[in-house]
This record gives structure tokens, C-alpha cells and sequence, in this order.
């Protein structure tokens, strides 16, 4: 584990406590594993956690923007999002199928009672957190 260096805005944490009890738990969840993931990895040497489009946003200077958020409009779903012209969703599809539930080229879906499957996730977000050095490579060298 390498001494990640993680930048937080303050906006992030207000946005955080006016999601639904129950939705705060789960993107925390995520938040965390983005954080562990980050760790993780040794090239990675700093995170910023800011919001970006009203959602919490994770940027690294080797990476692609991950975004969670939830909706009011899908009460019982949220997800983790992905620059949609990238090729990290095509890819995770290829790999992964059906272990999680895609919104097109753009998100991970989940919903409330959802397991999720924690390796094959932190798997996605390495390559998003790595993606400028990957996505040159076949299935991003999965």
C-alpha cells in the first residue's frame, strides 16, 4: 500500500449528508473502495475527491473521472459512473457480462439490496484510475 495522498473539497461531504440514510451507506461504500483501490495501487500517488455535474468525483493525473450519485427519480438504485466515450464500460462488459447491470457506455448500476461483487469492481476502478496508461492496450490488458 503506498501513502496515496487524497484531496477532499468540502462541497463533497455536505453533498454526502443530503443523500437518503440509506443511499449515504452505500455510496460511502463505494467511496471507499475507490479510496482502497487507489492504495492499492503504487502508481497512484494522490486522488481529489470534488464534485463534478453536483456528484461526488474521484481524478487521478493518470486516470478517468469516476462520478457516484444516486436519483431521486430511481429511488432504490444508484450508481458509479464512467466517461461515457471512454472504453471502460465496453470493456467491463466483455469481461465481467452479467456480474453487474450496465447503463449503456456511462454507469454501474446497483441497487439497494445488491451484493456487491467487491474484487471484480475494484478491478473497474483500477482501470479508470490507470486509464490514460491502459487504454491503448487490448481490453485495457485484461
Amino acid at each position: 500500500m503506498n501513502k496515496l495522498k487524497i484531496h477532499t473539497r468540502p462541497d463533497v461531504e455536505l453533498k454526502f449528508k443530503i443523500y437518503p440514510k440509506a443511499i449515504q451507506s452505500k455510496l460511502n461504500f463505494l467511496r471507499n473502495i475507490i479510496f482502497e483501490t487507489a492504495k492499492e495501487n503504487a502508481d497512484i500517488e494522490a486522488i481529489e475527491e470534488t464534485l463534478k455535474w453536483g456528484e461526488p468525483s474521484y481524478l487521478t493525473s493518470k486516470g478517468s473521472t469516476i462520478r457516484i450519485d444516486w436519483k431521486p427519480k430511481t429511488p432504490n438504485q444508484y450508481a458509479i459512473y464512467f466517461k461515457c466515450t471512454s472504453k471502460l464500460v465496453p470493456t467491463f462488459k466483455e469481461v465481467y457480462g452479467d456480474t453487474f447491470t450496465y447503463e449503456k457506455n456511462r454507469a454501474i448500476l446497483f441497487t439497494l439490496d445488491d451484493h456487491v461483487p467487491v474484487p471484480e469492481l475494484k478491478e473497474c476502478i483500477r482501470l479508470a484510475l490507470q486509464y490514460h496508461q491502459v487504454k491503448h492496450k487490448p481490453r485495457l490488458g485484461k
